[in-house]
């Protein structure tokens, strides 16, 4: 992603909606009685392989603004139909985004992990999604489907037991562009 990802979207826009953290399983259980054609939001128009998540989180914000200006109890009313509006668009792009890379990559086998690897919602989308484009999505079982900061962590004390230390001259890198590996 060049900027959140799917489960920041997630957390920060049901964090708007009044609901804790995470917020993602939460979004996940109201979708399933919200009307999901209910609310449109901006998706991102990236042309490479990158996701973005940043202008879905802005759209949902300006609706929910824009409409509490003339309903104060709209999130109230509306917050099952705005979860279930919002996971479907999050799943749309992520749908989209994998056929685009699939389609320019001949890549047809394809992992979703982290978080939002919980979600029902993009679990069903995706199995249709492997019939109808002949892909092979796998997803891990759900106890394996945590907080990708879990994993960082997991990841770096698996490093340290091995003593596998960089030092202080090792520069970050936020993004890699896995084509020049």
């Amino acid at each position: 992603t060049i900027d959140d990802a799917a489960g920041e979207a997630f957390d920060k826009c049901a964090k708007v909606l009044g609901l804790d953290y995470p917020g993602g399983p939460m979004i996940d259980k109201m979708s399933e009685t919200g009307n999901e054609n209910e609310f449109k939001f901006g998706k991102p128009k990236i042309e490479n392989l990158d996701f973005s998540f940043s202008g879905l989180k802005t759209s949902f914000l300006y609706k929910i603004r824009d409409n509490l200006k003339n309903n104060p109890d709209f999130i109230g009313q509306k917050k099952y139909d705005l979860a279930a509006s919002l996971q479907k668009a999050i799943i749309d792009i992520i749908s989209d985004k994998l056929i685009t890379t699939s389609r320019k990559t001949g890549i047809r086998n394809i992992v979703i992990t982290g978080g939002v690897a919980a979600n029902k919602g993009l679990r069903n989308r995706m199995n249709k999604l492997a019939d109808e484009k002949e892909l092979n999505i796998i997803f891990p079982k759900l106890k394996f489907t945590g907080d990708n900061a879990a994993m960082i962590a997991m990841v770096g004390l698996h490093k340290y037991r091995l003593k596998m230390f960089d030092n202080q001259n090792v520069m970050p890198q936020a993004k890699i562009d896995f084509y020049e590996i």
